[in-house]
């Protein structure tokens, strides 16, 4: 096997470039300070490792070792080549990895401005490591938070195929998950990656069905990425990016199709330092033979050639080195990344407190041991404020506080982004209070004023709920209507809510309203014909009693014992009144009435019948030779027999009453949507004991009237008798099953009716055919007609 080429750098990195110049402004300053460090300059050394995480190993281990080559060594007693005391950077988190696992034993602290890799802040893997940028499980969560806030529950993920982007995606990953944001896809994406691998992730974004993009990416990625993405036209996406690339006017100057147009994101928040902008651009390339760096970065920066260069200078020009820095416009006099440098300058205050306070015992300098665990140990603990009154410090874990500037792209009329500031985000916060959104405008992409939709389902309305479909992230789902006496009053309600027994849901499901109270009223035709029935009845019977009263001397009326025959009146007028009880909103008192007067005047009324029933048999026998039974059932006894066997139906109320007694309930079960407003039995024995006396009465009171009906008289009243109790039977037949199959009010209707109809069949049965003779045929109303002697001519 042939052995690898040794690295080679191509190009100088205008960026990287600009962080070594703020190193040194801050080095000046400090140097040029009689504050701090006075009487003592602090040294550098600059290496180029090129990205290359082995090259970024070997210098770490170089610097670690103390034999570095030490160019200008000096005969003063205080300085000699010493170990170095700190590592400024790297910038991007998996080279700080690796260099601050090697260079951890040593404890020699190594402070990175832009490496902001969760990873990172574990002190067990990494603890001589330090930062001036946030960690990025702040940006990551913060990330989070601001796709939720738009309303993005549907989103694509791309991130660097890195340390700096699987962690920092991991982390955003496992928070939109608990904010209830889905991850459509995830991929990973490296700028070395082949064409083949890149076209993948173009054909993933085409097929998808997701409008947001959160890219976790570095901006030399990003670049990468974008210049692909440009070939197939993919705009219309809305991007969420993180601070490598959201603040990069090098990005944003490549995109040329306005592909990130409306791309909003997190930064760290701007930033001033007097002086070092003037510095950075007041930079003059030195001998190209003693500082080749400098010397690359002006050929570089104005496309020309030194004399003393080695390499051909073809057809470029020649560099004279007094070439205009401020004229020219590229991405190193492009000052949008002082935030950053800032971060650098902070940086080596940092170190230069932490010597100060451990050289501040103002002893010689040569009696000062300088470790470099001591000085980590001093950085930790420092806490100041830059002169642009920044305060400076590091937590337990070598992070500083974390901040950041929410940033929209807008582009502007000749083609330039303009990066908004719209809104904070501080972390140190309570949760819901740490996005703060300003009144802004915010570009969208696509130039939309409008706020993008990026869902897998619409939101499910009130309503309704959802119901996830089968294989498919929680984002994913149906909105299925509530069930009837269910409802949901929220948008995207995961279970709709039970109403109430005493409500119902309304025709959307969103509300539960109050049920319709329902029972017989006196309001409805059924109960105003009802009404009008049972009065009718009362009215009919009132003319039946005065009719009889009127005519009560008559041999018609006189023959029928006319005094059973008022009081049979009298109980049938009850048994009609009986039935408006049964009518109109139940209560207590109404529930205990309606049953026990119903059962009482309906045995007092059957009494009667009964009695009357058995006058007539009685009276037959009477008619008998030697027959002296009427003396055992006189006027008397009769009136006794209906008081006893009303009496008894008494006594089974008062115990039904006592016992278990009728009461109002409301009946749930019979209609979903309607409160039925009845009166609950309380005992059912007590009930059917009522029920089944008056039966025993009115069937006992049947046969005798059945056997009595073919007597001799010209006027048989058993005839009658049997008629009605025929009519009676029947119709309490019938209700039974009617009365158990009707379903709310009609149930109160069929008793009532049932006592109507009963009542009605007494009275017309007994009473109208005597009206009749009394009425129209006055003839046929004498003692001889009817003792069946004769008949008028």
């Amino acid at each position: 096997m042939d052995k690898p080429l040794p690295l080679q750098c191509t190009s100088l990195n205008f960026r990287e470039f600009q962080f070594a110049q703020a190193m040194l402004f801050a080095l000046e300053e400090i140097n040029n300070s009689t504050d701090i460090l006075p009487g003592i300059s602090l040294g550098y050394k600059f290496y180029d490792v090129c990205g290359s995480i082995a090259r970024g190993v070997r210098v770490a281990l170089a610097l670690a070792n103390g034999n570095e080559l030490v160019s200008a060594p000096s005969e003063e007693p205080c300085t000699r080549p010493a170990q170095v005391q700190a590592i400024m950077g790297e910038t991007s988190s998996s080279p700080c990895m690796a260099i601050s696992t090697v260079i951890g034993p040593f404890h020699i602290p190594l402070i990175s401005h832009f490496a902001t890799c969760a990873c990172l802040s574990d002190k067990t893997k990494y603890p001589s490591f330090l930062r001036t940028i946030p960690s990025d499980y702040y940006q990551s969560r913060a990330l989070a938070q601001l796709v939720k806030y738009f309303g993005w529950t549907w989103v694509g993920a791309i991130r660097t195929n890195d340390d700096y982007g699987n962690n920092g995606m991991a982390i955003f990953t496992e928070t939109a998950q608990q904010l209830g944001i889905c991850l459509e896809y995830s991929v990973a994406v490296f700028r070395t990656d082949p064409p083949d691998k890149l076209q993948k992730i173009v054909d993933i974004i085409k097929a998808s069905t997701s409008k947001v993009i959160v890219a976790f990416l570095s901006h030399m990625d990003m670049d990468v990425l974008i210049h692909k993405l440009s070939h197939h036209n993919l705009t219309g996406y809305q991007w969420v990016g993180s601070e490598s690339w959201i603040f990069d006017s090098h990005t944003a100057a490549m995109d040329r199709h306005h592909i990130l147009d409306g791309a909003i994101g997190l930064f760290i928040p701007k930033a001033h330092v007097s002086g070092m902008r003037e510095f950075m651009l007041d930079v003059k390339p030195l001998n190209s033979s003693s500082n080749e760096l400098f010397a690359e970065f002006w050929e570089t920066l104005f496309s020309c050639k030194f004399k003393q260069s080695k390499s051909s200078a073809g057809n470029l020009t020649e560099c004279t080195g007094d070439e205009d820095v401020t004229g020219v416009h590229n991405s190193f006099t492009d000052m949008s990344l002082m935030p950053i440098f800032n971060n650098v300058y902070k940086g080596v205050y940092a170190v230069a407190h932490a010597l100060h306070n451990i050289l501040s015992c103002k002893q010689k300098c040569n009696k000062v041991q300088l470790d470099p665990f001591m000085i980590l140990q001093n950085i930790r603990k420092i806490r100041f404020k830059t002169k642009e009154g920044d305060e400076v410090y590091f937590n337990e874990n070598g992070d500083p506080v974390a901040k950041y500037e929410i940033i929209n792209w807008q582009p502007t009329e000749n083609g330039i982004v303009d990066f908004v500031t719209v809104g904070l985000h501080d972390a140190s916060l309570p949760a819901d209070k740490q996005l703060n959104l300003q009144n802004k405008s915010l570009i969208w992409a696509q130039n939309s004023q409008q706020v993008p939709l990026s869902v897998c389902s619409e939101r499910c309305p009130p309503g309704t709920r959802k119901v996830l479909q089968k294989g498919k992230p929680v984002c994913c789902y149906d909105c299925l209507r509530c069930a009837e006496g269910e409802i949901s009053n929220a948008t995207d309600s995961i279970t709709c809510l039970r109403c109430d027994p005493e409500f119902w849901s309304n025709e959307r499901r969103n509300a539960c309203v109050k049920k319709e109270a329902e029972f017989l009223s006196y309001e409805e035709i059924m109960g105003a014909l009802l009404t009008a029935a049972s009065l009718f009845g009362t009215c009919m019977t009132a003319v039946v009693a005065f009719i009889f009263f009127r005519y009560r001397q008559t041999p018609i009326v006189r023959a029928n014992n006319s005094e059973l025959s008022f009081l049979l009146l009298f109980s049938l007028s009850l048994c009609f009144l009986c039935s408006l009880t049964f009518i109109g909103r139940p209560s207590e008192w109404s529930c205990m009435l309606r049953h026990t007067a119903f059962g009482i005047t309906f045995v007092l009324c059957i009494s009667c019948v009964l009695g009357k029933t058995i006058v007539v048999l009685m009276a037959f026998r009477a008619t008998l030779p030697g027959s002296d039974v009427m003396k055992w059932f006189g006027p008397a006894q009769q009136k006794l027999s209906v008081l006893g066997f009303t009496l008894i139906q008494v006594i089974i109320c008062i115990l039904w009453l006592s016992i278990s007694p009728p009461f109002p309930f409301k009946n749930f079960k019979e209609f979903k949507d309607k409160i039925i407003l009845e009166c609950a039995l309380g005992s059912a024995v007590g009930f059917w004991a009522v029920l089944g006396y008056i039966g025993l009465l009115a069937m006992l009171c049947f046969i005798l009237a059945f056997l009595a009906r073919k007597l001799p008289d010209n006027f048989n009243e058993a005839k009658f008798i049997t008629f009605s109790m025929l009519i009676f039977c029947a119709v309490w037949i019938t209700f039974i099953p009617a009365y158990v199959s009707s379903p709310g009010k009609f149930s109160v209707a069929v008793e009532i009716f049932a006592i109507l109809a009963s009542s009605f069949g007494l009275l017309i049965c007994i009473f109208i055919p005597k009206c009749y003779i009394i009425l129209l045929k006055p003839e046929k109303n004498t003692k001889k007609n009817m003792m069946g002697k004769g008949a008028p001519k």
